[in-house]
């Protein structure tokens, strides 16, 4: 199993964060991870990616350049990272920010209206784990559960209030690409 994802985004869209968690997990899971985080020049709203490698072998290159999955949280982050996504990778799509039609026929393309659901649970801000977890419901790279427990270790301590609700935002992702599968 080697799994080499790129989730990517404007900057204030918590995709270090989901990139962060899917790392931890893995760790967690006594696998092989690397974190590989790229920012763009500007503050917030700018571009921002991270690459996750996450293997049952030592990794040799944290570096992806062709990607088994793709979360794109954003148009500009779907148009970069979408092309370069191997045939048969999975390709989340914020439905919510993304809209396209000619999506490649040599991949799995999920769209998920991220955003929306994420304010039906209560806040968009939890609009990443809802793709996380979508991107846990199309691939076996570790369990939702243990990406649930390390929560408590990733996202700051002055956050803990919404752990819950980034669980079932997590959770919502999850089931909704079953439902699509």
């Amino acid at each position: 199993m080697n799994h080499q994802i790129i989730m990517a985004g404007f900057g204030g869209q918590g995709v270090m964060l989901i990139g962060t968690l899917l790392t931890y997990a893995g760790m967690r899971e006594g696998k092989h991870v690397s974190w590989l985080p790229s920012y763009g020049p500007e503050m917030r709203g700018g571009t921002a990616n991270c690459a996750v490698c996450i293997s049952d072998a030592p990794i040799a290159s944290p570096v992806v350049t062709e990607p088994t999955a793709v979360i794109a949280m954003n148009l500009p982050s779907y148009e970069k990272f979408s092309k370069i996504l191997v045939a048969g990778g999975s390709l989340i799509i914020n439905s919510s920010l993304v809209s396209v039609e000619n999506i490649r026929g040599d991949i799995k393309a999920y769209r998920i209206p991220a955003n929306d659901e994420a304010e039906t649970l209560g806040s968009q801000r939890v609009a990443n784990m809802v793709c996380l977890g979508g991107l846990l419901g199309v691939e076996d790279i570790v369990e939702i559960e243990t990406v649930i427990a390390v929560l408590p270790e990733v996202i700051q301590e002055r956050y803990h209030h919404l752990l819950d609700l980034n669980a079932r935002a997590l959770r919502r992702g999850y089931e909704m690409v079953r439902e699509m599968k």
